[in-house]
């Protein structure tokens, strides 16, 4: 592929002064095996990750890499993940009429969040983004935060940034993954006396928001 850029024969690529392949903005990645999957294990499982799907793993890893087979690629190894795969069984049902999320009344009584991961690491160690949405005024926040962010780092982060201007709302919608489920959301509802309400059983769709917001 750099014999043909260097070539001139193929003007998608571009070769940077230290030799790096680009594909655009995007870091082309070798055909090694080992590489590639490192890749996709970070963007899946990261603390913050929460088992992505395929589609929005894909999504996630095109902006910033680039290789022939990375959705087919990114497709099987989610296909391959035992958790992702138990999460499909416990939660599969027929096809029915979806449960909208009822309209908030007030503004930031009611949230939805979601984390952007795998981002260039900044001058503060900061590597992600914890996104989260206003439901009724469509009102983001999007507060950087590391990867390796201790439960309780993250709990403080959303006490001293969310709380402390919008107060505390009655619920938040999350995707249904075990990331949410786990002691982190739990002590902030004991503590806050949150209603951790996430999305209609079944039917993701109810949950797009902060998805849309990214």
């Amino acid at each position: 592929m750099k014999t043909k850029v260097q070539e001139g024969k193929n003007n998608q690529f571009i070769i940077q002064d230290d030799g790096m392949l680009l594909n655009g903005k995007r870091i082309c990645v070798p055909n090694v095996e080992e590489l590639r999957t490192e890749i996709m294990h970070e963007a899946h499982y990261a603390p913050y990750a929460m088992h992505p799907g395929s589609t929005k793993m894909y999504r996630d890893l095109r902006l910033y890499y680039w290789w022939p087979t990375m959705k087919k690629d990114v497709a099987e190894f989610v296909a391959r993940c035992l958790t992702c795969q138990q999460v499909k069984a416990e939660h599969q049902a027929p096809a029915g009429k979806l449960h909208p999320l009822s309209i908030p009344e007030w503004k930031w009584e009611k949230i939805t969040m979601d984390f952007i991961v795998g981002l260039p690491r900044t001058f503060r160690k900061h590597d992600a983004i914890w996104v989260v949405v206003d439901r009724l005024t469509k009102f983001a926040h999007f507060l950087p935060i590391r990867q390796n962010d201790s439960l309780d780092k993250l709990a403080e982060l959303y006490v001293s940034k969310m709380v402390r201007l919008h107060g505390i709302p009655a619920s938040i919608v999350s995707d249904r993954d075990p990331q949410f489920t786990s002691h982190f959301w739990g002590s902030l509802q004991r503590t806050l006396g949150t209603k951790l309400h996430f999305s209609t059983a079944f039917h993701p769709q109810t949950d797009g928001q902060s998805e849309r917001t990214i």
